[in-house]
């Protein structure tokens, strides 16, 4: 059920999507892929409606490409984007969702944590009406109680700082619909955090919660420091909190520092002899330190503004399989769709 504290929205009712998206970046997944491949073997076969399986290699390193570029010539269904270099699993998700012609286009990852029937009730809930249905994280067996509890940790941090609407537990796996990602398509931010901007296009909005698996095979992409990283990421490019951060430090040294002043003229006048250079280093080492802080998140933001400023594309593709021209993303990132798809999203099957 959506949050209370969400805007109301009228539910209007749709009918199956025509076509369903799966969008699947990839990096050095090479020995997933063939669980993967079974899985959504499977998956396709009784579904009622079309579907495009879209896999991004982002640069991976192994032999990821070799391994989705001989399930492209297996299954025409199967569409394979290859960057050109590794560009990150944010901006690789975009490469995937700027192909994605379906009319309902389901994100997730290549390690099968996120089980793929969980998919058939996200599409129950967009023939609700809804337009991001997300999938909400019960319990996460098979991972260490340090690796929950940083989770666990990790996006509470990020409710707090980023918005306060972002669902807890909840990672990229989620079903967006044609109009919802026609408005994420807008922003074309090279920093990106997808899971805030989703939740800051607004549409109505739902959980569908279910218990993750164990990865199937690999190593997890996502190890304690580059979550940090990914959350500092995050705070500098959807909040300005950590500038009233700054501003707060700088206050509290200078609460500090007139305080050691205080201190001085007290014993002055009392007709002690002020030591001066231990509390004159403490207050400078101090306020130092307060203002590198204060710059150094400055400089984070106009970093930043410096990025964005060149224009740079978010992604470039090297080579793609199984893709049409009338599928390539247009300048502005949004995908041509396909005849059988063409017209007003809420059609569909009975």
């Amino acid at each position: 059920m959506p949050s209370p504290e969400q805007v109301y929205h009228l539910l209007r009712p749709r009918l199956h999507p025509i076509r369903l998206s799966l969008v699947i970046p990839m990096y050095n997944e090479e020995a997933t892929i063939p669980f993967l491949r079974a899985a959504v073997t499977e998956f396709l076969r009784d579904l009622p409606a079309e579907t495009e399986v879209i896999v991004v290699n982002d640069g991976s390193t192994d032999a990821t490409l070799v391994k989705v570029a001989d399930w492209a010539a297996d299954e025409a269904r199967v569409k394979v984007i290859h960057l050109s270099r590794n560009f990150g699993h944010q901006l690789a998700a975009t490469a995937g969702l700027d192909y994605a012609t379906g009319d309902a286009i389901v994100l997730i990852d290549a390690d099968l944590q996120d089980p793929l029937s969980v998919i058939h009730e996200m599409v129950a809930r967009y023939r609700q009406g809804y337009d991001v249905v997300y999938g909400q994280r019960e319990a996460r067996p098979g991972e260490g109680g340090f690796k929950r509890f940083s989770a666990w940790a990790f996006y509470r941090l990020m409710r707090t700082i980023v918005d306060r609407h972002l669902p807890v537990d909840t990672g990229d796996f989620r079903l967006l619909s044609r109009e919802c990602l026609d408005g994420l398509q807008q922003m074309r931010e090279q920093h990106r955090f997808l899971r805030g901007m989703v939740a800051w296009v607004g549409y109505p909005q739902c959980a569908v919660k279910y218990r993750r698996d164990p990865r199937v095979a690999g190593r997890t992409k996502y190890p304690l420091s580059k979550m940090l990283r990914f959350a500092w990421t995050a705070a500098t490019s959807f909040s300005t909190l950590p500038l009233q951060i700054s501003i707060v430090l700088g206050m509290l040294a200078g609460l500090l520092g007139i305080e050691e002043a205080v201190r001085a003229v007290v014993a002055l006048l009392a007709g002690r002899t002020v030591p001066g250079w231990t509390s004159l280093m403490v207050v400078i080492s101090i306020l130092g330190s307060a203002v590198l802080i204060g710059i150094g998140i400055v400089g984070q933001y106009v970093g930043k503004i410096y990025e964005e400023s060149k224009g740079r594309p978010l992604y470039l593709v090297a080579r793609t399989f199984n893709v049409s021209s009338a599928e390539e993303p247009n300048r502005s990132g949004t995908a041509a769709r396909t005849a059988d798809c063409a017209g007003d999203s809420h059609r569909g099957r009975e």
